[in-house]
């Protein structure tokens, strides 16, 4: 038992999470593709059209995956902090950092597809609902945390003030998730719930969940492939990114 731990641990040092990131990147790309393209299908040529609110509902085939994602990716993120606060590994700090644009885009999304389904619904594009509105914050959470790292030369210190910064925020998910139930808003409430049965279309469902894996693959694909960068750049002095780099050139 404690040879199979030492063996997982050892992918905390960057030099050996470096090959495996790869690996999975590349493994990552083709399951997003795959599912990417028949969940785009579906949601367009296969999904029955809603009897409320017609053709214009499908972008929720985007708009749910990216909300649930940029809340995800934001406990992920929270995870990695707790780790490097805790161990002070830093491995824990990069993938934190190769995380948060992708966070910050699925929440811009969200908002953004929002706005294009609440015109026709509401007959706005904006209004000051709460899950809105905490949404938007998430997404200056996001960007507070790049922002912050990346003024901060000294990465121990950019690191640790992140990670104080994304647990702080950690409280806006839950306000997120339950602001439907806890406040009167405009915004409609979970139509697939994990403790009761799902007012969907079967069909609709399905295609829901197969385009979340997609975005669910292609945020580990490209976290992956941005950890490798995060990782080149802060360990250029190694002996073994060094011989990395003498044996591509």
């Amino acid at each position: 038992m404690q040879s199979k731990l030492f063996n997982w641990f050892k992918f905390s040092s960057p030099a050996t999470f470096y090959p495996l990131a790869g690996s999975i990147a590349r493994f990552s790309w083709l399951i997003t593709l795959a599912l990417l393209a028949v969940g785009l299908y579906m949601s367009f040529f296969v999904a029955p059209t809603d009897y409320k609110q017609g053709e214009g509902y499908r972008i929720i085939f985007i708009h749910v995956p990216a909300s649930w994602m940029s809340m995800f990716t934001y406990l992920v993120m929270a995870f990695w902090s707790i780790l490097g606060l805790m161990y002070n590994t830093r491995l824990s700090s990069m993938m934190t950092q190769a995380l948060a644009p992708t966070g910050a885009m699925f929440a811009f999304v969200s908002l953004w597809t929002g706005a294009f389904w609440g015109k026709p619904m509401w007959g706005t594009w904006w209004v000051w609902d709460a899950r809105i509105t905490s949404e938007l914050i998430l997404l200056f959470l996001y960007l507070g945390y790049i922002a912050l790292h990346g003024a901060i030369d000294d990465k121990r210190r950019a690191d640790k003030a992140g990670a104080i910064l994304i647990l702080v925020g950690v409280v806006n998910i839950p306000i997120i998730y339950y602001s439907v139930e806890w406040w009167n808003t405009l915004h409609q409430g979970a139509t697939i719930k994990m403790n009761d049965k799902s007012t969907m279309d079967e069909t609709m469902k399905i295609t829901m969940l197969i385009m979340t894996f997609g975005c669910w693959a292609y945020t580990i694909a490209i976290a992956m492939q941005r950890v490798r960068n995060i990782i080149l750049e802060r360990e250029h002095g190694a002996q073994w990114v060094r011989e990395l780099i003498g044996e591509k050139a």
